[in-house]
């Protein structure tokens, strides 16, 4: 049965699909904390999940009434990986459901912040502040510039999530976690540029200024290739510096999709209707990449 207008404008703009990343991260922020021998509370990491929850689901509201309000949603194609949810060009008189679902969102993650700063102390200040940052500022500021709208979301998901909600559960710093935040940072840094694909033209035409839209979609294909190259050595080094079990090695199970993932990038960038499989597999790779990771974590 289909949802009431009211609440498609609500839970549309939240990506509910795309939420299963949290998860998947803050897995390695338990598994650290698992492999470092330090106990976690369950009320702890459950409050750490609905704050990475509320984050990104603040991120995506923001993001749906961004580019509702620009115009983007309405000059850009959709497809199942990019475009945005589309509730918004529906039922534009709703648009503030958006932005109220954002904000209030946001709240619920401050709130859960400043929770765990009294538990933990003042060190999880700065990366509070640059995770609210990421949220408030990522589309109408960070997609003006090339670099941060390349590293903002592999930053947020990466080393500010995983290295703050292990020090969050654990109350310290923990190389383990550290190591663990780069293959987010790499993944979800290559996801999100691949699915700006699509949108090249309708980027540009709202003065958005991404690597795609700045130096073209070849030079994309470059920089994607070497975020997997990246994400391949950050295990290799997790493991050289003794801060990741052998065991971690069993995320190359996944590079030949990683391969597929890459060729398919390179053989297809022009043709979207071409690429959008590999968008497909992308995600798979960014979802599951974690998951195996905090697997082998955790059973040492």
């Amino acid at each position: 049965m289909p949802l009431a207008p009211q609440f498609q404008a609500v839970f549309g703009p939240m990506r509910l699909p795309f939420l299963l990343l949290v998860p998947a991260c803050l897995g390695l922020a338990w598994a650290a904390a698992a492999y470092d021998g330090l106990p976690v509370a369950p009320g702890d990491l459950v409050l750490v999940l609905l704050g990475g929850l509320a984050a990104h689901i603040s991120v995506n509201a923001l993001n749906e009434y961004e580019d509702f309000r620009s115009g983007l949603d309405l000059r850009t194609e959709r497809t199942p990986f990019s475009g945005g949810s589309g509730a918004l060009p529906a039922q534009p008189e709703r648009a503030r459901y958006a932005l109220a679902t954002g904000l209030l969102a946001l709240l619920v993650t401050v709130g859960v912040g400043l929770y765990f700063v009294q538990l933990r102390g003042a060190a999880l200040i700065p990366l509070g502040v640059t995770g609210v940052g990421l949220v408030v500022l990522y589309t109408r500021w960070l997609t003006r510039s090339p670099l941060a709208c390349l590293l903002a979301p592999g930053s947020g998901f990466g080393p500010v999530m995983v290295t703050g909600a292990n020090i969050a559960l654990t109350g310290q710093f923990s190389p383990t976690a550290a190591m663990a935040s780069l293959p987010p940072l790499f993944l979800v840094s290559g996801l999100l540029l691949m699915n700006q694909f699509p949108d090249v033209d309708a980027d540009r035409s709202v003065g958005r200024r991404h690597l795609l839209v700045v130096h073209g979609t070849r030079a994309g294909v470059y920089v994607l290739t070497g975020l997997m190259l990246s994400l391949a050595l950050s295990v290799v080094l997790a493991v050289v510096t003794g801060h990741a079990p052998v065991g971690v090695f069993i995320v190359f199970l996944l590079a030949p999709l990683a391969v597929v993932i890459t060729r398919g990038l390179w053989r297809h960038h022009e043709n979207i209707a071409a690429l959008i499989p590999f968008m497909g597999m992308n995600v798979v790779l960014t979802l599951a990449t974690p998951v195996l990771y905090a697997l082998a974590l955790a059973a040492l």
